[in-house]
């Protein structure tokens, strides 16, 4: 099967390097670009592509914005957006995942691990650039230690059960749903299901949400 990627940066050379780098995948076909949010908006409504390479800091629509209206117009099987960032962005990040993306890159990743991370999600896992990952938890961390704000708090692992706890530790190791399947001896769709019922049971959008709430709960 062949991946259909858009690109949407503002910096041409970016997109040009982006694209040199997808295209020597035979497996990857880059269906379009885009300078600005709102032309990707646009451009993957048209082209619907398996995954956006989202950049967030762009003028105009920017990525955070872009990518809630993609993934808010996608059906189950439209685009799945990948956060573009560097180091000063991680705001925007986190606002991008908010937003329905399903993981972030930093600009800088090698390109093998890149186009690594293009498969990935489009096989329907979530990716995390671990440059990023550290702060990104230190700062979860931090907020749970901070007194409670008022209001109802997001759930805890604790709701799952046992095998959802299972699954849950599985997609944060980056399993596929297959791979799940195999490992608990059940079906591709009950995996499916059961991940759905945990983003439910937590109140989370996606697998990264997922991934970063186990993380942070884990022993440091």
């Amino acid at each position: 099967m062949t991946i259909r990627v858009l690109l949407v940066d503002d910096d041409p050379l970016v997109r040009a390097g982006l694209r040199l780098m997808l295209r020597s995948a035979p497996d990857i076909d880059v269906a379009g670009e885009a300078a600005d949010g709102a032309a990707a908006i646009t451009a993957a409504a048209e082209l619907a592509p398996d995954v956006v390479l989202m950049d967030i800091r762009m003028p105009g629509t920017d990525g955070v914005r872009a990518t809630a209206a993609i993934t808010s117009a996608a059906a189950a099987a439209g685009p799945r957006v990948v956060a573009l960032t560097t180091f000063d962005a991680d705001d925007l990040v986190r606002q991008a995942i908010a937003a329905g993306a399903v993981g972030y890159l930093v600009k800088d990743t090698p390109p093998a691990e890149i186009i690594s991370a293009v498969r990935a999600v489009a096989a329907g896992q979530g990716v995390l650039s671990p440059a990023v990952t550290g702060p990104l938890l230190d700062q979860m961390r931090d907020a749970a230690a901070a007194p409670p704000a008022a209001g109802p708090s997001r759930p805890g692992l604790d709701v799952l059960t046992e095998r959802e706890r299972a699954v849950a530790l599985a997609v944060t190791d980056g399993a596929t749903n297959a791979e799940i399947a195999r490992q608990l001896y059940v079906s591709a769709a009950t995996v499916k299901a059961t991940v759905s019922r945990i983003l439910a049971k937590l109140e989370l959008d996606n697998r990264v949400q997922l991934a970063v709430v186990v993380r942070s709960s884990r022993p440091h």
